[in-house]
């Protein structure tokens, strides 16, 4: 089997790629936020309302999805990280996967059929044009794939681990792998598609800024300024009838305060005491927060006593999930289970065989039998081993993380209750990811899931492919975990065309979890919704979870094709 380390990647999970990062970057301005209101609450006059700028008309979408640093740099290339967030309403992919659930819908792609383990067959949607009106065709599908082979580095998703060769026939495109590999086809079809007239004559894809976008989505670039950018309706959209924001405005600055007083229609981003800041500020003011991940704590499986099933054991059953839960996330989220799926969102695929739903609940007499079984036992206050030594050990934790630092304070006392004495410790962000990936740690907490591909999830947590020595960098498996029964069930799961067989895998899988517990789910971290439905409604919510309200990525699409104006008395 070949190594996979880019599909598995851990950049791609939204938990830590995603909602984190503006919730670090906001910080500053939730103080200046949460000191207004806590004046309001001290009795001073002070209002956080929101007042949304008049020059906004109802057919203007403010969205707080794109950040300056400090200002915009006019770059729309799909295929570079440091893009315009833009970029993903003009360019679309084939299919756009549903990452609570991992579902599909049928984009530029009106189907996808897998005759075979290694063949992908997508019949391309009829009638789409580019944004200047040419044609979109099978040559323009092929023409992306080759241009992500022939430079790599725009290969953001590593498509071309999997492919071997692509064909087309009139308005099919035909892909073969280079080995089995169901799972692979929800990977490859995320890929966005450029039009072949524009982009054949481009010297050097890899610098290109792309200023003048021209995508089959539901926007094109309106006016650019450092500060500020706007995006208008595509006119030629292949389902404009179904676009009801005809404009869209992203700022440059999107703090807490700009979010809760000027007027945001949408912002994906964490708010400290979110009904009492976003939710008092306006009577239309709504959020909603699903789960996006799972924050885990991983063992590191080279290293005793976390070797032992006894002592892992020990460790989930010592923890109060939902209590760690409610002090990282104030309340917002809750325990996750032992099963390394995030429910409700993927419940369809849940065992039916797992205690409680695999959610482990704190028990410290089974807890303390399982370490005993380790080899620790109480003795004046403290678990000691045979030689009467005190079990202590580090938890690791990224400086900065304030969620994540609440969460390993709240471990760490649990632990303490039972005579477990655990040491913080908070190297920089990127001295952090690179002590987990060495395998250079006690436990840590970090992400795992999120992607809604339930195989995806799974093997870049369990593979052995992902293994190395410690000291060596790992891509996935930071914890080292190693089992050929494991390994071949993974095996099996790739290649598994009949959704039964894979639903089949799947519950083994979370077996292994809970049994084994080669990582421990502790609490779901959010994906950090916010919207207004003056304007506009038929927004994702948990009666209708359709899409998470992540304003990046190709998601974005399922939402902007389901607004739908606000009536207004008297309309």
């Amino acid at each position: 089997m070949t190594h996979t380390p880019r599909r598995e990647s851990r950049a791609d999970n939204p938990v830590r790629s995603g909602p984190r990062r503006p919730r670090r970057r906001a910080r500053a301005a939730a103080v200046a936020l949460l000191t207004a209101v806590a004046l309001v609450a001290s009795g001073c006059s002070i209002q956080i309302e929101s007042q949304p700028d008049p020059s906004i008309p109802d057919d203007t979408m403010l969205i707080g999805a794109d950040n300056g640093s400090p200002m915009f740099e006019k770059n729309f290339n799909p295929y570079l990280a440091n893009k315009r967030i833009g970029a993903f309403y003009i360019y679309e992919p084939l299919t756009v996967i549903n990452n609570l659930d991992g579902k599909g819908t049928p984009w530029l792609a009106a189907s996808t059929e897998q005759p075979d383990a290694s063949t992908i067959v997508f019949t391309l949607r009829e009638g789409v044009k580019w944004s200047d009106g040419k044609a979109f065709t099978a040559r323009d599908v092929d023409f992306t794939f080759q241009l992500l082979k022939k430079y790599p580095t725009l290969d953001m998703l590593g498509a071309w681990q999997y492919i071997d060769t692509v064909e087309t026939s009139g308005n099919t495109v035909t892909i073969h792998l280079s080995q089995p590999d169901v799972p692979a086809a929800n990977l490859i079809a995320q890929t966005r598609i450029v039009p072949e007239h524009i982009w054949k004559d481009v010297k050097d894809p890899g610098t290109f800024r792309n200023v003048e976008p021209v995508g089959t989505g539901p926007y094109t670039l309106g006016n650019f300024a450092p500060q500020q950018y706007t995006l208008d309706k595509n006119k030629r959209y292949w389902q404009a009838d179904k676009v009801a924001a005809e404009h869209l405005v992203l700022p440059a600055s999107n703090t807490q305060l700009d979010t809760v007083s000027k007027g945001y229609d949408w912002a994906y981003q964490y708010i400290s005491d979110v009904e009492g800041t976003w939710g008092a500020a306006n009577k239309d003011n709504k959020y909603w927060f699903p789960p996006g991940g799972t924050i885990a704590m991983l063992p590191n499986l080279t290293k005793a006593p976390f070797n032992d099933i006894n002592f892992r054991q020990g460790l989930s059953h010592a923890i109060d999930r939902d209590k760690i839960a409610d002090a990282a996330t104030e309340g917002y989220m809750q325990g996750a289970g032992q099963n390394n799926l995030l429910l409700p969102n993927q419940k369809d695929f849940l065992s039916p065989d797992l205690p409680n739903d695999g959610k482990v609940t704190q028990d410290t007499a089974l807890a303390l039998e399982y370490f005993a079984k380790a080899g620790y036992t109480p003795r004046d206050g403290k678990l000691v081993d045979a030689a009467g030594k005190p079990l202590e050990f580090s938890l690791m934790t990224a400086n900065g993380y304030t969620d994540w630092l609440r969460a390993v304070q709240q471990i760490q006392k649990q632990l303490g209750d039972i005579g477990i004495t655990v040491k913080v410790v908070q190297p920089q962000p990127a001295a952090y990811q690179l002590a987990m990936r060495n395998g250079e740690y006690d436990m840590t907490i970090g992400a795992i899931g999120g992607t809604g591909d339930v195989y995806r999830d799974f093997n870049g947590l369990l593979s052995s492919e992902f293994v190395v020595p410690a000291g060596e960098e790992a891509t996935n498996n930071f914890e080292r975990f190693s089992d050929p029964a494991v390994d071949d069930i993974l095996a099996k799961f790739r290649v598994a065309i009949d959704e039964k067989d894979q639903l089949d895998y799947g519950y083994q899988l979370q077996k292994v979890m809970y049994d084994q517990v080669p990582a421990i789910g502790v609490y779901y971290g959010g994906s950090w919704g916010l919207y207004n439905t003056t304007k506009f409604t038929g927004w994702p919510t948990a009666e209708n979870p359709y899409a998470s309200l992540m304003t990046y990525e190709s998601t974005p699409l399922l939402i902007f094709t389901s607004l739908k104006k606000t009536q207004k008395d008297g309309e």
